[in-house]
């Protein structure tokens, strides 16, 4: 088991098999020693969280599908490692997208919930460039979507 396999399971996290692409895409490319994973919506253990935040959807729920949309990316990274996240050099950046009303102004709180996530299970490698923005509408009505650049060996 690796390090960060190890950490994982000591933070309680179990990766699920990841989702596949819901349209014409891939769910991830590597670059050099770049991965740059495709947007993750927010499954987590139940299924699909859905909703708007600011009208259906509480701020904890917010954060804790952001957590969601982390785990599935780091499912991913793991696929693009050939199964060793201790590859994981550094989490370079997330982009989070926030399923919201036009009133709602926490992205970034929502969005914690996945760089949090990072910081604990990757350390100080786990620190990152971010956007966090609004969207009117994400796939499937996802609560949250996040995606990300993360440099590997």
């Amino acid at each position: 088991m690796s390090r960060i396999e190890h950490h994982l399971a000591e933070l309680g996290i179990v990766l699920p098999e990841p989702v596949a692409p819901v349209a014409n895409y891939v769910p991830f490319v590597v670059s050099g020693n770049l991965v740059f994973i495709s947007g993750q919506v927010s499954i987590g253990p139940d299924g699909l969280i859905t909703g708007k935040l600011g009208k259906d959807v509480s701020l904890e729920a917010g954060i804790d599908a952001a957590q969601a949309c982390g785990v599935n990316l780091i499912a991913q990274l793991r696929i693009a490692c050939g199964g060793d996240l201790d590859r994981v050099k550094r989490v370079v950046k997330l982009g989070g997208f926030v399923n919201c009303t036009g009133d709602f102004i926490d992205q970034p709180v929502v969005i914690n919930g996945a760089s949090d996530l990072m910081v604990a299970v990757f350390g100080d490698a786990g620190r990152h460039a971010r956007a966090a923005v609004g969207a009117p509408a994400l796939p499937m009505n996802a609560a949250v979507e996040v995606d990300g650049v993360f440099e590997i060996s």
